[in-house]
């Protein structure tokens, strides 16, 4: 089963389950993903969040309802999952520009978000770099993070020993640097394992390495472990041989670093990946950093595997 036809009979899931619960361990056996997964796939082809989505689309289908019947607002909040009439209604405003009782008026002007459907587009304007390399299993080290699928925050009796509580990963590298631990991290590294390019920084990132609660994924600030890496007081993971689908940057500034990363992420899921004659073979993927102070570049591996 291609990439677009997993998408589109993921969101026709999503679609189906507007009013009720929607199961993330049942969108990730449909996306033969994990949930993180889809919702990053999600996110780069559409240029929207899934939960944003989510949300749009429940608020539409509220509108039409309510032009189009006499439901209470209570009834409809609860419907389509608000805890009340009131935060159901601050959403309602905040979408449409207009409360729920003035939705009733005639003539309002109301917003409409259809459904989004896939489909491959060939653009072909850009060339992208790549390269595909076999590695043998390696373990990274580092500050493990369990992060919500959706960005909402998580709770505290999920979390465990070693395990960062902080809403994304880009706060762990914000807090990193401020309090010190990243360069604990440099200086604990020590030398590179020979697979690794020598030219490269000591510290990068891994997501989606391991299994976690329903909803939530992993994501580690690491360092390759080598034979003169200090680990202890750190989280170790054991990554498997895989083979790996690498994409490299051109140099960039730092302060562009995120946006940098996010547009080799849109590219792979919206055009190389849909195309090309591997798939995922889990979420898995590293960000691998290199440069110096001043100006910096990114590779992103992605643990692929021949289409059957």
């Amino acid at each position: 089963m291609d990439l677009i036809t997993r998408m589109s009979l993921a969101l026709a899931y999503v679609e189906d389950n507007l009013t009720g619960e929607i199961c993330q361990g049942t969108l990730a056996r449909i996306a033969c993903c994990s949930a993180y997964n889809f919702y990053r796939m999600f996110s780069f082809v559409t240029d929207i969040s899934l939960t944003e989505y989510i949300r749009r689309r429940r608020l539409t289908l509220a509108a039409i309802e309510l032009q189009s019947s006499d439901v209470k607002v209570i009834d409809l909040a609860l419907k389509y999952g608000y805890d009340s009439p009131v935060s159901f209604s601050r959403a309602f405003q905040t979408l449409h520009g207009v409360t729920p009782t003035e939705a009733r008026t005639d003539g309002v002007t109301l917003k409409a978000y259809p459904r989004i459907s896939f489909q491959i587009s060939i653009k072909g304007e850009k060339e992208m770099d790549y390269r595909i390399e076999n590695k043998e299993a390696f373990q990274v080290f580092g500050y493990e993070g369990i992060f919500r699928t959706d960005g909402s925050s998580m709770n505290a009796d999920i979390l465990h020993d070693n395990v960062i509580h902080l809403n994304n990963p880009h706060e762990l590298w914000n807090q990193n640097h401020a309090n010190g631990a990243y360069e604990k991290l440099v200086a604990d590294a020590g030398d590179l394992p020979t697979f690794v390019n020598p030219g490269l920084c000591k510290v990068h990132g891994v997501c989606d390495y391991k299994q976690t609660e329903p909803g939530t994924f992993a994501y580690m600030q690491c360092a390759f472990k080598g034979k003169s890496s200090k680990v202890d007081g750190y989280t170790v993971a054991n990554i498997p041989a895989h083979t790996w689908a690498i994409f490299p940057s051109e140099k960039f500034k730092w302060d562009k670093v995120v946006e940098v990363v996010n547009r080799l992420n849109k590219r792979f899921y919206s055009e190389w990946l849909p195309t090309a004659e591997y798939e995922q073979a889990n979420g898995m993927n590293f960000e691998v950093y290199g440069g110096d102070s001043n100006m910096g570049y990114v590779e992103l591996w992605y643990a692929v595997k021949k289409k059957a």
